[in-house]
């Protein structure tokens, strides 16, 4: 069973048609998830954008991590790598809450992001260019 975690940079991507979005192969997956910080991103940057899009269209296809307590330990892990935007990490940690092991794939654009993952243990998608 392949699993995902999706960083909103990868479904913002889907949505704006931008390059790098279909190599991420969202439909490989036997479930995506995410955190519901990415519900907020997202509509930052559809109303940014003045797009009409109905949230049925981007929020039906995902599960997600929703975390029961502090997520201290893995946002430690996380930052004992360097420095990322709280956002970033904040994604980082829900999907090593999903999956301690880092047993996930973890989909992001973010170069950034992609790094950290890495170096936490995470395959990453899409692969480097």
């Amino acid at each position: 069973m392949r699993i995902a975690y999706l960083d909103t940079s990868g479904l913002a991507a889907v949505l704006l048609s931008e390059p790098g979005a279909t190599e991420l192969g969202l439909e490989k997956y036997d479930s995506v998830w995410a955190s519901n910080l990415l519900e907020a991103e997202l509509l930052s940057v559809i109303r940014r954008e003045g797009m009409t899009v109905s949230r049925a269209d981007w929020l039906h296809h995902l599960q997600w991590v929703l975390p029961d307590r502090p997520l201290s330990l893995e946002l430690e892990q996380v930052y004992s790598h360097g420095p990322i935007r709280g956002a970033d990490a904040w994604h980082l940690a829900c999907a090593l809450f999903l999956s301690p092991r880092a047993e996930v794939v973890f989909v992001s654009l973010d170069s950034r992001q992609r790094d950290l993952a890495r170096l936490l243990g995470f395959e990453v998608a899409p692969p480097p260019a």
